[in-house]
């Protein structure tokens, strides 16, 4: 068999873990060739991911959170390549939130996710595709927009424990009066064929290829990512029914309280158009506009994940 060949793309903010240190070595110490890139600043993960290509590296791993793992896969999937011929993609969770390695069901030990990585054969992904003015921009977990930046650093820490990331939903709700929903139009075509068509104000909106974001936020609760559709989650203006979500979520749990408030559908594609700009998040990197399309785009990218990972419709064979 011939010899493998990595390339790990470090976040710099994390240039001085041990274990993930050690872990390299250990892999090394296993016949692996694994070269270490350290990002420091921006378009260096695009360089590195260019060179690991010329390179014929069997494998980029980005190791860092859900900001690296999208810049990585978007670097990727913005070639001109098919994702077969393209290297496959890994991850190693070392970010503060790591939703996607969370849903995933990806090991945050650094051994345990190389060696993940070593023993999964890679399954093909989807990504989201967002178009908005003029410029192209991939999500690899989950897009979002509405009132998670504005209560993050006011949700109570008693509450974090008691909920997880719902708590910023809670206290979303708590503080309707201080928030302004943003007042939008949603298109695009269901499933079934039936066009899909929604208007009004919202207070939360998730577009998952992955399930969740913000530490734990499950906007996109059932979302898979290898299923060539997007997850649509919408969370209306609530008004009189603040009190009620909140009584759910304490006697029922998180999901009763989403289904109870929440439009969700599966899509393809989706339009999002609004009279006035406002931003969604695509892993931590904030895109503004009046207009939105995001398009999910089938088996972009080739990625090791765990057998029977939550975020795939089937298991993946295990490499040899």
């Amino acid at each position: 068999m011939p010899k493998l060949h990595w390339r790990l793309i470090l976040n710099g903010k994390s240039a001085g873990d041990d274990p993930l240190r050690d872990a390299v070595l250990a892999m090394r110490e296993k016949g692996i060739s694994v070269d270490v890139r350290v990002t420091w600043e921006g378009g260096d993960a695009e360089r590195y991911v260019a060179e690991a290509i010329d390179d014929r590296i069997d494998t980029i791993i980005a190791a860092g959170g859900d900001g690296t793992l999208s810049e990585v896969a978007t670097t990727l999937a913005h070639r001109d390549e098919d994702a077969v011929t393209l290297p496959s993609l890994g991850l190693v969770p070392l970010g503060t939130a790591n939703d996607f390695a969370t849903a995933a069901q990806i090991p945050v030990e650094p051994m345990a996710a190389l060696e993940l990585i070593q023993a999964r054969r890679a399954q093909a992904i989807d990504l989201l595709k967002l178009e908005a003015d003029r410029r192209t921009h991939w999500c690899a977990n989950l897009a979002s927009g509405g009132f998670g930046t504005q209560v993050t650093s006011e949700t109570n820490e008693g509450l974090k424990k008691m909920l997880g990331g719902l708590a910023y939903l809670v206290t979303g709700m708590a503080k309707l009066g201080r928030i302004e929903p943003i007042e939008a139009r949603i298109t695009g075509p269901s499933v079934d064929g039936a066009s899909f068509e929604w208007r009004g104000g919202f207070i939360a909106l998730g577009i998952g290829n992955g399930r969740q974001a913000g530490g734990g936020q499950a906007l996109c609760p059932d979302a898979v990512i290898d299923d060539g559709l997007l997850d649509l989650t919408i969370v209306p203006s609530l008004e009189g029914e603040v009190g009620s979500t909140i009584g759910t979520v304490l006697s029922e749990g998180r999901a009763a309280a989403l289904e109870r408030v929440a439009e969700r559908r599966q899509l393809p594609w989706v339009i999002i158009e609004a009279p006035r700009p406002f931003t969604l998040n695509l892993d931590g990197e904030p895109v503004e506009s009046t207009r939105f399309r995001i398009d999910c785009i089938a088996r972009r990218v080739r990625m090791h994940l765990p057998a029977g990972s939550p975020l795939l419709s089937g298991n993946v064979e295990s490499a040899a």
